[in-house]
Formats: structure tokens, C-alpha cells, sequence
């Protein structure tokens, strides 16, 4: 819930929960839940922090170029560095929240903030605005179907109850107190659409937004 970074969908357990499911949709999973626009999730690696040039290239975490994990101020790496954990996918300037969404399966978002530091890739002296849609390059991919993370939700991907009519996307393989409840099968323009079997609506974006998704 990444917005798997930024972003997030609107889940209803049934027409009068709607208002309930709003604010409670595309967390991350073993954190608080969260909402965003335009159908993206922070997901449970989905991260905010200034950034420094590292150097490797023209445009800080260009596609195709790397990053670790576990850094307070993330880095660009090489991707045959053995700290290397996830190439970059899709590169965008602005805000997540206003841009291009990021691939489906997208596992995290890096939020770039805006710097102008005495030197940097291009010579410019500036690291623009932007966000990275990064891939982990070893699985478990969180952003896959049914991964139980990413930005975005997309077909095949699982919730569990919250409770008071929340419910936040899971593994679909989870157990426990994080078992799933729902499965999204389906993305239809409309919920009319949905089969009669839909327990639970989603908010996909993009051409076909609504997901539909049955009881476990």
C-alpha cells in the first residue's frame, strides 16, 4: 500500500459499509492502513527519503539502474554490487500521488525529494522531484498476484477483515490472524459487471477500475 507508493482503492464489504471501507484500504501489511488516489497502495516497502547522487549515472535511479535496501538515505548502486536489491522499473517526475501509476507488479515506490546539492549526475547541481518503481531482484515479490503487497491492487491479490469493515490486502497464501478473506477475480468497468458472486468491490484505476472480489 507499493503509492508495493502513494496511492490507494476503496473497498466495500456491501453498499451501506462504503463510507466504512474508505479510509481503510491498501496498507501495508503489517502496518497502518492508508488511502491514496488512483487505485495505487503504499505497500510494506514503499518508501519517503531524500536521496543523494550516487554518481552511476545521468539521472539518479534511471530504469535499469539499482538501489539497496535498509538505507535511512537510499543510494543508487550497481546491479552487480552484492548490495544491490532492486532495480528500478519505471522512472517519473512529480509526485506519485499525480503521476503515471507504476507497473502492476511493482514491488516498492522510492518518493524522491526535490534536492539541489553542490554536485550531482549531470552537473546541474539539482535532483528533481520524482519517484521510482522498483522491482526486487530476488523474489518474494511482494507486488505479484496475491503477493500481498506492491502499489498497486490487481487481479489476483487477497485481503483480510480489519475489522469494523476495514480490510487490507494479504498473501493470498497467509494464515492466522493475516489469512485472506477476499480475492480479487475480476476487473470490470462498472460493478454492475461484477459477478453475482462479488463479496467485495475494489478500486483498480485505469480502463477496467472496478475489482470484483469473492468470499474465501
Amino acid at each position: 500500500m507499493r503509492e508495493r507508493g502513494a496511492a490507494g482503492a476503496l473497498y466495500a464489504l456491501s453498499a451501506t459499509l462504503v463510507a466504512a471501507v474508505l479510509t481503510g484500504c491498501h496498507g501495508p501489511s503489517d502496518g497502518p492502513a492508508g488511502t491514496g488516489a488512483g487505485g495505487e497502495r503504499s505497500g510494506p516497502a514503499a518508501d519517503s527519503a531524500e536521496v543523494r547522487p550516487s554518481g552511476h549515472g545521468a539521472v539518479f535511479l534511471a530504469v535499469g539502474e539499482c538501489s539497496p535496501f535498509g538505507t535511512a538515505d537510499p543510494t543508487e548502486v550497481p546491479c552487480d554490487s552484492e548490495r544491490a536489491a532492486a532495480r528500478v522499473v519505471a522512472r517519473e517526475g512529480g509526485r506519485a500521488s499525480g503521476g503515471p501509476p507504476c507497473p502492476a507488479t511493482t514491488d516498492f515506490v522510492l518518493h524522491i525529494s526535490e534536492r539541489r546539492p553542490a554536485a550531482d549526475e549531470d552537473g546541474d547541481g539539482a535532483v528533481p522531484l520524482g519517484y521510482a518503481c522498483m522491482r526486487k531482484l530476488r523474489p518474494p515479490h511482494p507486488g505479484d498476484p496475491g503477493g500481498g503487497g506492491g502499489p498497486r491492487t490487481v487481479v489476483g491479490d487477497c485481503v483480510r477483515d480489519l475489522g469494523g469493515g476495514r480490510v487490507r490486502e494479504t498473501a493470498c497464501d497467509a494464515e492466522g490472524e493475516r489469512a485472506p478473506r477476499f480475492k480479487v477475480v475480476e476487473a470490470v468497468a462498472v460493478r454492475a459487471d461484477c459477478p453475482a458472486s462479488t463479496g467485495l468491490y475494489v478500486r483498480l484505476g485505469g480502463a477496467h477500475p472496478v475489482g470484483c472480489a469473492r468470499p474465501l
